[in-house]
């Protein structure tokens, strides 16, 4: 919906979507193009998962007008900071509960006893089953736990530690409290199941946001607004069902790739006026891939920062992660590492012909890892004006194919010559992000 107000500096966000991102509703803002947008976000997956009146499988902020910002265009999102607030989680693989949804247990649950869809729920004590529809009081919970955990924090937030029985059970008692839940909230906390199945673990702490990106040109559930998630919808039996054609709209803003964390910068494309920018689903750490389907879900404080490239149109979005994180192969080189390609340049005469490059993360999408591969590498070659095989080659000896999410979001990264980023307008953000190449500066 288009926003007439006056564009600030800064945008506090602490309202939260139904689970629906729909481009009708009216946007926070408008934030100035180059400006900031600071949000407290509430946990993403198992406690909306457990929440049914959530109709999007998430909880995500109320997307955010940005200055300037019209569909083909491309919105710069740079992640300035990452705070976990929640002082302890719970979190594990799930299982679906037959009889409780219509086609979906993320969106379209019904209470298996009075049959209302979306009921309103209340926590009646602890445990798999303390989720209850208002109406009837019956168990309504769409999902249970076949193996799973409580996690606290240290006051740094630099380590986490799975708690045992007793530990689990007094965060399950005061459950809002341990997750630092925001006041806007509407999810049940899911540490109220009070988990224990692995006690004594310990993992570090590196928070990143499983859900960063724009708003989708047609309505979407928020945990679906991705390539594989967003499958499920098509020909469902339930009332957000879209067609193989209606999938295009997406904007694939739930990656739940690691590598959006702190330092980076996502690149999301402009599909609706304003581009609309939504945060969420702040995770405390996950490896590649989140095989458990689920990993330790947390409130937080993010501060990005906004800016417009007019006129480049993305398929999907661009990653360009912290140096620590990019592939071996897909580092930029060092000026030693130069100074030895320029004597084997030199040795051949190909001085005039050496490339100069830098990296960029292509996120693909799709039913399986596959399909989001080809995905990846196909919006790769749209962008830079290549050929796919020319993506794979460059792929293979200067990058990597990393796994965001299982089943299907994946990251194709690549040394990119610079005057193809020249090309797209992308030259600046990159050198921005990395420095010059060597030999460029």
């Amino acid at each position: 919906m288009i926003n007439l107000k006056k564009a600030v500096e800064s945008v506090l966000v602490n309202e939260f979507v139904d689970g629906i991102l729909d481009p009708s509703r009216e946007m926070i803002g408008p934030v100035k193009d180059g400006g900031h947008i600071i949000a407290n976000t509430s946990p993403g997956c198992w406690g909306p998962m457990i929440t049914p009146s959530l109709k999007g499988g998430h909880e995500v902020t109320k997307p955010v007008y940005v200055e300037g910002a019209e569909p083909g265009d491309t919105i710069v999102i740079s992640i300035k900071s990452i705070r976990v607030t929640s002082i302890a989680t719970a979190s594990g693989n799930d299982k679906p509960v037959e009889g409780r949804f219509l086609g979906d247990p993320f969106v379209a649950v019904q209470c298996p006893e009075c049959g209302l869809m979306h009921p309103e729920t209340e926590l009646k004590g602890t445990g798999q089953t303390a989720v209850r529809c208002k109406s009837c009081g019956a168990d309504v919970t769409p999902f249970q736990f076949t193996n799973a955990y409580t996690m606290t924090f240290d006051d740094k937030k630099s380590v986490g530690l799975t708690l045992d029985q007793e530990g689990s059970q007094e965060v399950a008692e005061n459950g809002k409290h341990f997750m630092a839940t925001p006041e806007n909230s509407i999810q049940n906390p899911i540490v109220a199941f009070a988990p224990h199945d692995i006690q004594g673990l310990a993992a570090r702490v590196r928070p990143f946001l499983g859900q960063l990106g724009t708003t989708p040109s047609i309505p979407f559930p928020d945990s679906h607004n991705a390539g594989d998630f967003g499958s499920f919808l098509v020909g469902a039996p339930h009332e957000f069902a879209l067609t193989e054609e209606e999938l295009e709209h997406r904007t694939d803003g739930h990656m739940d790739i690691n590598r959006a964390r702190e330092g980076a910068v996502v690149l999301a494309p402009v599909k609706v006026p304003g581009g609309g920018v939504y945060l969420g689903d702040m995770h405390a750490m996950q490896g590649d891939g989140e095989i458990a389907g689920h990993t330790t879900d947390v409130s937080g404080i993010v501060t990005l920062q906004v800016r417009v490239i007019k006129g480049l149109k993305l398929e999907g979005p661009v990653l360009l992660p912290v140096h620590e994180d990019l592939p071996y192969l897909a580092k930029p080189f060092t000026e030693a590492e130069r100074e030895d390609i320029m004597r084997l340049a030199s040795c051949w005469k190909m001085e005039n012909k050496l490339e100069s490059s830098l990296p960029l993360s292509f996120v693909g999408t799709g039913p399986d890892l596959n399909q989001a591969t080809t995905n990846g590498m196909e919006r790769a070659a749209s962008l830079l004006g290549i050929s796919v095989p020319e993506v794979m080659n460059r792929t293979t000896v200067t990058g990597s194919i990393e796994i965001g999410r299982h089943p299907g979001v994946v990251t194709i990264t690549f040394l990119v010559p610079l005057q193809l980023l020249e090309k797209v307008k992308l030259d600046y953000t990159a050198i921005e992000q990395y420095g010059a190449p060597a030999g460029n500066s």
